[in-house]
């Protein structure tokens, strides 16, 4: 075919009679109600008749409605009409309330899974800190190094990298990780003869590894199943505390961890009041055990802790707040070898525990202020014993001991109330102005170790109150008894209970107030302010010390038991966060904490224990 020889007008002619055919409807077909269809302008040219991209024609301006009154009709200023308003956002819940109105870290919650894709998240922190603190008088091992008068760590920096990766299968599965890739000790003082607890700071070492969480977790329309080693952590934290519940002052620990097989239901719905949960759990490491047998630095200690439990709580929530109990039934057992013979005992224990938490809040009238508080009270019964295991057992009296009888119990309750700044239509433009809270806790103490009950009570070490008294005073001091009881004298016999001794920096054996106030004169910095105020609950005693004159044990200074006043501490701080961007939130600080012993820490002779001090500064990096 040869298309050029057809004119142009010719083509052009059979295109529009095409057109025009195809346009006329079939014969009787109606276009409108009854009218027939309005015929075509057929001398009104067209574009596509000379050239069709199959592309829609422009929409036609929408016809004036005549009818439409208007009053420029009858006055007409010449003004253009103002413009119509944009659609506000919608205002925030003003009487929502917020944990992060109290304490604002600039951590970001976790991203939630998407339902229709696979996503991986990875979160962290870098901690750097620099700590400057008195020398802590000590009682000298009396054999070893009778001139070791102090804890001999005036200063160090320490730090700590957290990594935090989670990979979601849509909203199916998730696998869920943490591991403290590196932690301890980079330059400093360490510490002499407190080697009877665990990160005892003994040594430097930068570079040690803690791993933390792996578990698979499976949500289901009835609850939540989870598999492999996470964090255990309920109320306040008194009891089981997972270390990652950041505090006012102080720094949280390593925390609870377990190897754990869990599943919490929710009987009423997916987003119902009602949870309950059941668990089983193989104790990685906690502040009463450790699975791996590191918790003693510098010894050979054997096998781990094996301690299992079995775990079963309730929690039922509200808008305005929530409460639960928790119930725990525990079997933990341990062999101990003893340093200068061949004895060998089996410590073990088991134990039930029964905790209470609960927590609300609730608007002020008139709005710009929230009242909130929080409590947890828990008892622990059951009996603990010490028997031999070894191939030859001793058939000394020491080896022949009766079950101790465990009878402790512990609360905390905090009430507080807190100033919302800030009215913006965004959840991002309030937080607390003004912080003001109150602290008061009860930790059962033992007087009387040798009469068959234990009944001291100890918080676990990352429910942190204050920076002194229990995190440094009464931790190096329990520490350093331990250690000269462990070392000198039951080298050749082991004794019960040497390891439940150091606190580790909970709070046992002491009822306590603790104030707390923040200032925030702006959304990134936070002015702090805060008291402990202490008293034992029971006579203050060395366990394993050597008798006074008249009979009875001494304290932890070798001075009268009698003396209940633990002190007085103040402490300050600032904490500042400077979002660099949306990822990186950079964190500045420093806390500075002054300590003023009371009686129980006087020595023999009556000495006081000198005034103690400690600052630290703070430098940390969150993605």
């Amino acid at each position: 075919m040869r298309f050029a020889s057809v004119p142009l007008a010719t083509l052009a002619f059979v295109v529009g009679l095409a057109s025009r055919s195809a346009a006329q409807p079939a014969a009787g077909a109606s276009a409108g109600a009854g009218a027939p269809p309005a015929a075509p302008d057929v001398e009104r040219p067209e574009e596509p008749l000379v050239l069709d991209t199959g592309r829609a024609p422009p929409p036609e301006p929408a016809a004036p409605d005549i009818d439409r009154f208007d009053e420029q009709l009858v006055l007409d200023t010449g003004r253009a009409p103002a413009p119509a308003p944009e659609p506000e956002p919608a205002a925030p819940d003003i009487d929502r309330f917020d944990e992060r109105l109290v304490l604002d870290t600039g951590r970001a919650p976790p991203r939630a899974p998407d339902p229709d894709r696979v996503t991986f998240s990875l979160q962290g922190e870098y901690q750097l800190r620099y700590r400057a603190m008195s020398d802590l008088r000590l009682r000298a091992p009396p054999l070893s190094d009778p001139g070791a008068t102090t804890l001999g760590q005036n200063q160090y920096i320490a730090h700590w990298l957290r990594l935090s990766p989670r990979l979601h299968y849509k909203d199916k599965a998730s696998l869920i990780a943490q591991i403290d890739v590196v932690r301890g000790l980079l330059a400093g003082d360490v510490t002499r003869h407190v080697e009877q607890v665990r990160d005892a700071r003994a040594a430097l070492a930068w570079y040690d590894v803690h791993p933390r969480y792996l578990y698979l977790e499976v949500p289901s329309t009835i609850g939540v199943f989870r598999l492999g080693q996470q964090g255990a952590h309920w109320g306040m934290g008194l009891v089981a505390n997972d270390g990652e519940r950041a505090s006012l002052f102080g720094d949280y620990e390593r925390g609870s961890l377990v190897e754990r097989v869990l599943f919490a239901a929710t009987p009423m719905g997916p987003s119902g009041p009602l949870v309950v949960t059941v668990a089983g759990d193989l104790v990685f490491e906690d502040s009463a055990a450790d699975l791996l047998g590191n918790d003693v630095e510098g010894q050979d200690e054997g096998e781990g802790d094996r301690a299992l439990q079995a775990v079963v709580s309730a929690l039922w929530r509200a808008r305005r707040g929530e409460v639960g109990i928790y119930g725990a039934l525990r079997r933990q057992a341990r062999e101990r070898r003893a340093k200068t013979s061949l004895a060998q005992f089996t410590e073990a224990f088991t134990a039930g525990v029964i905790d209470v938490a609960g927590k609300f809040n609730a608007p002020v009238p008139g709005g710009g202020a929230h009242v909130y508080g929080e409590l947890e009270a828990a008892v622990v019964l059951g009996s603990a014993s010490f028997t031999p295991s070894g191939p030859t057992p001793p058939s000394s009296a020491a080896a022949q001991r009766a079950p101790v009888a465990m009878r402790s119990a512990g609360g905390a309750v905090t009430l507080g109330a807190v100033h919302v700044a800030g009215r913006g239509r965004r959840p991002a433009e309030r937080w607390g102005r003004v912080v003001t809270e109150v602290e008061a806790g009860y930790a059962s103490g033992d007087d009387d170790p040798r009469d068959g009950v234990a009944r001291r009570f100890t918080f676990d070490p990352s429910h942190n109150v204050g920076l002194l008294l229990f995190d440094q005073v009464l931790a190096w001091k329990t520490a350093r008894a331990a250690t000269i009881a462990e070392r000198e004298r039951f080298a050749a016999m082991p004794e019960p209970g040497i390891r439940s001794l150091p606190s580790k920096g909970g709070v046992f054996g002491a009822a306590y107030v603790n104030p707390r106030i923040v200032v925030r004169p702006a959304r990134w910095l936070d002015l702090k302010a805060g008291a402990v105020i202490a008293e034992t609950t029971a006579d203050l005693v060395d366990p394993y010390g050597i008798p006074r004159a008249g009979g009875g044990l001494p304290n932890y200074d070798g001075g009268d038991r009698r003396r209940h006043d633990l002190g007085v501490e103040l402490d300050l701080g600032v904490d500042a966060r400077i979002a660099m961007g949306r990822l990186v939130t950079i964190q500045l600080g420093t806390e500075a904490g002054a300590f003023f012993p009371g009686g129980a820490f006087d020595d023999a002779a009556g000495t006081e224990l000198p005034d103690q001090y400690l600052l630290t500064l703070k430098l940390g990096v969150i993605h």
